[in-house]
């Protein structure tokens, strides 16, 4: 019999590292994106910080062996706070020559590769680019090449359960996680214990990749990885608490949860399917209940105007979508905007215009989410910096929409949605209470009074006694409602929904300096999901002596209110972004400062070294 207990590893050859940087590569069906999960949740167990980047394309399944229909998942953990996903690649496990051939140059010199050698076949490395093999030349040398028969040992394995070709070579990326298991000291047993309750009615798949696991650890056990000791990572030194690990996504579900716990009030949540944005229903549709409802509407302006109808009937409307979708809900948050009611857009971003690059991450939404309505109609935008952020980022726009009846747009991006990290669960007591303020009083109602100091109209559930109100699109009388076609009035009503954004505004928190000195020679604006590099950039800068601050934007419009006064303790003032300059536009449009751009539309996020170079160019 085939012993597939989980084996434990020899720790008589071990080293210790701060961190590490892997990626994992293959076929988009060679289940990679399954095994970088396993391997971060190891890591979370291991006590380590992390931080990951799932890459995937976009097709359901893109042509095999081809470069572009390569799928990668890379993680950097170590013993202190991770902010990317890291710069240079450690160790690159390639299942293919077609992940090898897109993934070597992200390599330091010197770095591992870990490839199965039984691929390199002729059709696969024709179709994968090479002219001859990089295993039999020098096209690696440099580099620390380590190319099993993983397929072949797989196979091996998996003989004894009598499991076909076709379902071993599919094991062959478990066997590929059961060694990384042992070169950094995991056990495999709680993978192990979840292939048996993730295939709990398909106990073949399990036992078979269970036993492609076992094989991969034990392999490195038995010290046939040449030059191959244990890496133990340092723990990293995290404040005490319960932590878990999320992504964007699921914080953001944990969020819009809270919301409702806090509020009393449904939240219901209204999408169309869309990547990467398809993830938030998916995830609120598992907690149904307890306060969150779902809809998957026929389109996309459906499910805008489904939010709205939900919010006007008391709720909390939630809507999600990336970047085609907003441009087709336009026209209802308009309508959010002119009826002045409460609602949560949440925009995950992703590469180009049109259909564009569905699976890649940029931050191209900012001039839409600002300003991509007709008319004045302006509404609040957040954007969180990093995956665990959006927890806090839904309860702070739930507020300031139920606060000041007014739509709020909440900006993340591919990265933010799918990277992975740390998250330490928040002490319930400190949350603030967003219970609603419904009106009630039939008194001298009218259903566009305002409230002195946030200008909100009253919130009047319809069904109120003594509350029967008319509300629309068509321009409505300051205080009464009624409809009105004065010039006077439609200037005060303007004036009112922009004075409303300076009231948010003022509540805004005065964040101030992120990270570095707090005044000097540069500083760094960023917003969203260049949080990591730019942390990492000026830490590093700093150390070296250098005078530079990081400012991150959480609230994005309007603009914050300390911003103009931390800028102006700077001689210079960059605002790093993944598009071509839209915060930039922003502050130099409306606070006059001479800011210059750190740009990069590409579809990958920001690397450190490149942010570090730009502004020591600027330095010097």
């Amino acid at each position: 019999m085939l012993d597939q207990s989980p084996q434990t590893h020899n720790v008589q050859d071990t080293r210790t590292a701060g961190r590490v940087v892997i990626r994992i590569a293959g076929d988009s069906g060679d289940g990679i994106q399954t095994i970088g999960a396993e391997f971060t949740k190891s890591t979370a167990l291991d006590g380590s910080g992390l931080m990951t980047f799932p890459d995937f394309p976009a097709e359901i399944r893109a042509p095999a062996g081809t470069t572009f229909g390569v799928s990668a998942f890379q993680i950097q953990f170590g013993g202190e706070r991770i902010a990317t996903h890291g710069d240079d690649v450690d160790v690159l496990v390639a299942l293919n020559p077609a992940a090898l051939k897109a993934h070597t140059g992200a390599l330091r010199p010197g770095g591992k590769i870990i490839v199965d050698a039984g691929t390199f076949q002729k059709r696969n490395l024709e179709k994968a680019g090479y002219a001859e093999n990089p295993l039999e030349t020098d096209a690696l040398a440099g580099f620390d090449v380590q190319a099993f028969e993983i397929g072949r040992m797989v196979r091996d394995a998996l003989e004894p359960l009598g499991v076909t070709k076709k379902e071993s070579d599919r094991a062959r990326n478990f066997w590929a996680l059961g060694l990384l298991y042992w070169m950094y000291g995991r056990p495999p047993a709680p993978t192990a214990d979840w292939l048996k309750k993730k295939y709990a009615k398909k106990p073949g798949i399990a036992q078979a990749n269970t036993a492609a696991l076992t094989a991969g650890h034990a392999f490195g056990e038995n010290l046939e990885l040449e030059g191959g000791a244990v890496t133990r990572i340092e723990e990293a030194a995290f404040p005490e608490g319960l932590y878990r690990t999320v992504t964007g996504t699921d914080a953001a579900v944990y969020g819009l949860a809270a919301v409702a716990a806090l509020s009393g009030v449904k939240v219901q949540y209204c999408s169309y399917p869309i990547t990467p944005a398809s993830a938030m229903l998916h995830g609120l549709a598992k907690i149904a209940g307890n306060g969150i409802h779902t809809f998957q509407a026929e389109d996309e302006i459906a499910a805008a105007c489904a939010a709205l109808g939900a919010s006007y009937a008391g709720a909390l409307g939630v809507t999600g979508t990336s970047g085609p979708g907003l441009a087709l809900k336009a026209e209802t948050l308009g309508l959010a905007v002119a009826a002045e009611l409460p609602m949560i857009v949440i925009d995950v971003q992703r590469a180009g215009p049109s259909t564009g690059m569905p699976t890649k991450t940029e931050q191209s939404d900012l001039t839409m989410a600002v300003h991509g309505r007709h008319g004045e109609a302006p509404m609040p935008v957040l954007a969180p910096a990093h995956p665990a952020e959006c927890f806090d980022i839904m309860i702070e726009a739930a507020k300031i929409a139920m606060t000041h009846m007014t739509p709020v747009t909440v900006l993340t991006d591919g990265y933010v949605a799918n990277a992975s990290e740390p998250w330490l669960l928040p002490d319930i007591d400190t949350l603030p209470d967003l219970s609603p303020a419904y009106h009630t009083d039939a008194e001298n109602f009218q259903p566009f009074n305002r409230d002195t100091e946030t200008l909100a109209r009253p919130w009047a559930k319809p069904g109120t006694p003594g509350l029967a109100h008319r509300i629309g699109g068509i321009e409505r009388s300051n205080g009464s409602g009624h409809i009105s076609y004065d010039a006077a009035n439609h200037q005060k009503m303007t004036d009112v929904r922009a004075e409303k954004m300076q009231r948010v505004r003022d509540r805004f928190p005065r964040r101030g300096i992120d990270t570095g000195v707090t005044e000097g020679d540069v500083l760094v604006i960023g917003w969203g999901s260049t949080y990591g590099a730019l942390r990492e950039a000026t830490q590093a800068l700093v150390s070296e002596g250098l005078a530079v601050g990081h400012m991150h934007v959480r609230e994005v419009y309007p603009l914050p209110p300390d911003l103009a006064d931390v800028a102006a303790r700077f001689r210079h003032v960059l605002v790093a972004e993944l598009n071509t300059g839209q915060l930039r536009s922003m502050i130099r449009d409306e606070l006059l400062i001479g800011a210059e751009g750190i740009n990069q539309v590409s579809g990958q996020p920001f690397s450190v070294d490149d942010i570090k170079t730009r502004i020591r160019s600027v330095l010097s």
